[in-house]
């Protein structure tokens, strides 16, 4: 008999090996839509910190992020027993993360938050976000600053079906083929919505930029 801790750590090791979906999974999977939670907890193990990343990019601060990966957890739990296999047990639970997020976020047309320190894509090129260097001078520091606060108000102005690939693609680093599994549409509805927002913010952004200089004029 093995424990529940070897199990655990063993069920880890292949999920982060890379196996689509390892034995022990299914078996984990088919445990958890009994009603047992010792097995669920296991199931999960390798995926909750990925969860709450994508839960803290899509709703911009910590407070927030916990709060829906918990109810994401709570859903994943309490609708397990629907899940049949049709796609991976990964993409399935990132897609009531992220739809958990999405139905918060259109529940507070008037809040809006993203939060991001990576690099984003556009036709244009890329736009870092990166966190500040001891070495760097305070007009660096206001301009690095500023440009951040720019990228999150132009992605806080996309409507959720663009926000969401947005996080999903250019900060999770998910491929097309994972998003399109993970929102349940089409890969040319993916590559379109991910174009789309390329462009809004790449427009959005030089609107902003332009405007920020005619200020300071």
């Amino acid at each position: 008999m093995f424990s529940a801790k070897h199990i655990g750590d063993r069920f880890i090791e292949e999920a982060e090996g890379g196996n689509a979906v390892s034995d022990l999974e299914k078996l984990l999977v088919k445990k958890s839509q009994s009603g047992d939670v010792e097995s669920f907890e296991l199931l999960i193990s390798s995926y909750d910190k990925r969860a709450y990343n994508i839960a803290y990019r899509v709703m911009g601060n910590e407070e927030d992020a916990k709060d829906m990966a918990q109810e994401a957890l709570l859903r994943i739990f309490r609708s397990i027993k629907d899940f049949k296999g049709q796609s991976s047990f990964s993409t399935w639970l990132y897609r009531i993360v992220t739809n958990v997020c999405l139905d918060e976020l259109r529940r507070r047309k008037n809040e809006k938050y993203v939060s991001m320190d990576s690099t984003i894509q556009t036709d244009s090129g890329e736009l870092h976000m990166e966190l500040c260097s001891d070495k760097e001078t305070p007009e660096s520091v206001y301009e690095r600053v500023e440009q951040r606060e720019l990228i999150k108000s132009a992605i806080s102005e996309l409507n959720e079906d663009y926000r969401s690939v947005i996080v999903l693609r250019d900060i999770q680093g998910f491929s097309y083929e994972e998003i399109s599994n993970i929102l349940d549409c089409s890969l040319g509805t993916v590559k379109s919505r991910i174009n789309r927002a390329r462009n809004m913010l790449r427009e959005r952004l030089k609107s902003s930029v332009e405007l920020s200089c005619e200020n300071r004029v």
